[in-house]
């Protein structure tokens, strides 16, 4: 790999450490205009080495120039190779540019997929029929049990990405997210707990109890938010952050 003519980087198939390092630091010598130019006018594979040696804060603004300058789908395809368009049914193209057929093939999978698991789950509660027959009011709660989680293991995540795009967290960093996702998921999850108690024990006709007691059956559903919504938060945020960083290996400058 060479380090930097006038218009792009020639490099070889394999890029050495020094080599990457090398040409991250004559790219980085150009003003903004002349990198953007660059990534439009060089391989792929070599912007791409590029980089992945640089910044994510500093990478998404070059992305950006190359999206306003009418460049959208190098900057998609960039970002698909460098890990930040990481979902499963995002395709390599623009929304609307991408046919109707292509979009129905990136999605169909996992929907397909998600209904099987629907199926067992379903089975699962086929199993304990009887009871949720007597116990109406404990029926009406397993919907929001399973939601909550999915919310809060969701806005952990969206929390985490975007400190990671930001250059607010850097690599190395996940014994710090844990332990602040875990300390939020303790307090969201008590509070939500404290809330359904409240709802149920002050606000719920006690014949839907089917004979139980309701500080009973309000602390059962309380237990199982706590503990959906702890392990649903902390790992969402963790999970997140080791899926992102694991696809970049880059010093921050």
């Amino acid at each position: 790999m060479t380090v930097m003519s006038n218009n792009y980087v020639e490099t070889s198939r394999a890029f050495s450490q020094e080599e990457i390092g090398a040409a991250r630091n004559a790219f980085l010598q150009y003003e903004q205009t002349k990198q953007v130019h660059l990534l439009t006018v060089m391989p792929i594979e070599e912007a791409v080495a590029i980089l992945h040696d640089c910044s994510i804060s500093y990478v998404q603004q070059l992305l950006t120039v190359l999206e306003t300058e009418g460049h959208d789908k190098r900057a998609r395809h960039f970002a698909h190779q460098l890990g930040f368009v990481h979902s499963e049914v995002d395709t390599p193209q623009g929304y609307l540019s991408t046919s109707v057929f292509e979009h129905v093939k990136q999605r169909i999978g996992w929907i397909i997929a998600l209904a099987l698991l629907g199926i067992v789950s379903g089975l699962i509660i086929a199993q304990y029929e009887d009871t949720l027959s007597q116990l109406v009011l404990l029926a009406v709660y397993m919907p929001v049990i399973a939601a909550a989680g999915g919310n809060t293991g969701t806005q952990a995540a969206t929390l985490v990405i975007r400190a990671l795009a930001t250059g607010e967290l850097k690599k190395r960093q996940w014994l710090a997210v844990f332990w602040k996702e875990s300390r939020v998921a303790l307090c969201l999850a008590l509070a939500i707990a404290i809330v359904m108690i409240g709802r149920i024990v002050f606000f719920s006709d006690p014949a839907s109890a089917g004979g139980f007691d309701i500080n009973t059956i309000a602390l059962a559903v309380a237990v199982a938010l706590f503990i959906q919504v702890t392990i649903s938060t902390t790992l969402g945020a963790y999970c997140q952050y080791s899926h992102v960083r694991s696809r970049w290996t880059q010093p921050y400058w």
